[in-house]
């Protein structure tokens, strides 16, 4: 790698270094705000700046221009920053170890929401905001908020940035400016998350937990200031509040944008979005029949929650009423494939993403047509447009990814001991950035468990699936190293 491409990375990392520190001030006003000792915190925050602030005042006067290489090299830089910057209050303010604070700030950071705190509510305010923040900074993604920083830059080359977090599926434009669009994306975020907030407030939340619920439900990420999650509340209102929010942040805010700017719903018109709610909808009906054959249940209280758990599973938040996992078999297999689908692509969510099933099953027809007929000139369609064969590749490879990153992490749990519900669901978890699986790991249950080294392999396992796989395994490619 040569001294211009290392100056390129370390320039962007910094600017996103010194944007988190400022964001990290607000966990000081909330802390002074509930009259606690914030002066440590102080510390962290000013060296944070500080340091990322000399690197970027060193690189100054250099140009910055990033390439796919340089951009994949930084989102990992960043994701790895994110982890230890987020990881140092927790171990300045509760009892844990490093590998404890790094799994949660990576959890959080990545929209996961899997939690190793047993009592969240003995947490300081501030530890919870910071927990709900790292939620919302994660979940529109920092490499958004850093497309925006970095065009201020160097405007010619933001687009790399989107190339380098989410790969597989193209990006489209609003706007001729990657920053514009980024912007505006960020101005919805903002609205939804104050709506959200507003809504619970007047349903019987404090104004606290309220902007806490909404930064989680919005980034779709899972974290609660409370030991029963939304259960606490015991308010139908409150269920079917966050249930809303959570698909409409499960829906490409590309869709949204449109509206907003436009006033057009041509986005939610999209072949993803109509599957994305369909399935919704059929396996909640599904949970909540369920539940009232199986358990006896009357039909209000059945399909609220059952509604709001697919809702959860399937945009990855992760939020419980219930323990699911007592359920029944017939519930547990209705919601593990709600973990295996996720959201829209260019949501907040997780997960594999509606969009690449579209494609894989629509390739699959694609082949047994071609089998039936080998002189039909055929292909796959998406709203109407010819997808490429690249983006089929893609897709596949993505697919493959997912499956074999989840395999992996299956024979590795299972070896240390973990039965297989654990095992499999655990892995799903982490890697589809959903948090809760079953058995050991489930809504009721926590990570603490877990042994340091497991919690490290667990982070790993979190950011490879929230950087969507390629980003992080191309880093092992002999290739990515030639001609930095």
């Amino acid at each position: 790698m040569d001294l211009y491409a290392l100056r390129n990375v370390f320039k962007f990392v910094s600017t996103i270094g010194m944007a988190l520190s400022v964001f990290f001030f607000t966990v000081i006003l909330v802390g002074w705000i509930y009259d606690e000792n914030m002066q440590q915190f102080i510390y962290f925050d000013s060296i944070l700046f500080f340091v990322n602030a000399v690197v970027f005042l060193l690189l100054k006067k250099h140009t910055m221009k990033l390439s796919i290489k340089g951009g994949i090299l930084s989102v990992n830089l960043i994701w790895i920053l994110l982890g230890v910057a987020g990881a140092i209050p927790f171990m300045l303010y509760t009892e844990v170890t490093f590998a404890d604070a790094f799994f949660e700030s990576v959890s959080g950071f990545t929209t996961t929401g899997a939690t190793i705190f047993s009592d969240i509510e003995s947490l300081p305010k501030s530890i919870l905001y910071l927990r709900s923040l790292t939620h919302w900074l994660g979940g529109m993604g920092i490499i958004v908020l850093g497309v925006g920083l970095f065009s201020l830059i160097n405007p010619s080359g933001s687009m790399t940035l989107f190339k380098a977090e989410s790969t597989g599926i193209k990006m489209e434009k609003i706007t001729p400016k990657v920053k514009d669009t980024a912007i505006r994306l960020w101005g919805i975020y903002i609205l939804f998350t104050l709506i959200d907030a507003v809504a619970l407030k007047v349903a019987g939340m404090s104004f606290f937990d309220a902007i806490n619920h909404a930064f989680s439900t919005i980034s779709t990420g899972g974290f609660s200031t409370k030991n029963a999650s939304l259960g606490y509340y015991d308010s139908s209102l409150i269920v079917w509040i966050t249930t809303f929010f959570m698909i409409l942040s499960g829906i490409n805010f590309l869709a949204h944008l449109k509206l907003f700017s436009s006033g057009r719903f041509d986005g939610y018109k999209r072949e993803e979005v109509i599957w994305y709610l369909g399935i919704f909808i059929v396996l909640s009906l599904l949970l909540g029949s369920a539940d009232i054959v199986i358990d006896k249940d009357n039909q209000f209280h059945a399909f609220t929650h059952s509604f709001f758990t697919i809702a959860s599973v399937l945009t990855t938040t992760g939020f419980a009423t219930l323990d699911y996992a007592q359920w029944g078999h017939v519930a547990i297999t209705v919601i593990f494939i709600a973990m295996l689908i996720g959201g829209n692509a260019g949501s907040t969510a997780g997960g594999v993403k509606v969009i690449r099933y579209i494609v894989l099953f629509k390739n699959i027809t694609l082949q047994f047509k071609k089998i039936l007929h080998p002189n039909a000139v055929v292909g796959v369609f998406i709203d109407g447009q010819r997808t490429s064969s690249q983006t089929i590749s893609s897709t596949t490879g993505f697919i493959v990814l997912f499956v074999m990153t989840n395999m992996l992490i299956t024979l590795y749990l299972f070896a240390q001991g973990f039965d297989a519900m654990t095992a499999v669901s655990t892995a799903v978890a982490t890697v589809g950035n959903i948090g809760p699986g079953f058995s050991l790991t489930g809504p009721s249950e926590n990570y603490a468990f877990f042994s340091d080294v497991n919690k490290m392999v667990l982070s790993m396992a979190m950011i490879v699936g929230r950087l969507e796989f390629y980003t992080v395994f191309l880093l092992f490619s002999r290739d990515f190293w030639k001609k930095f």
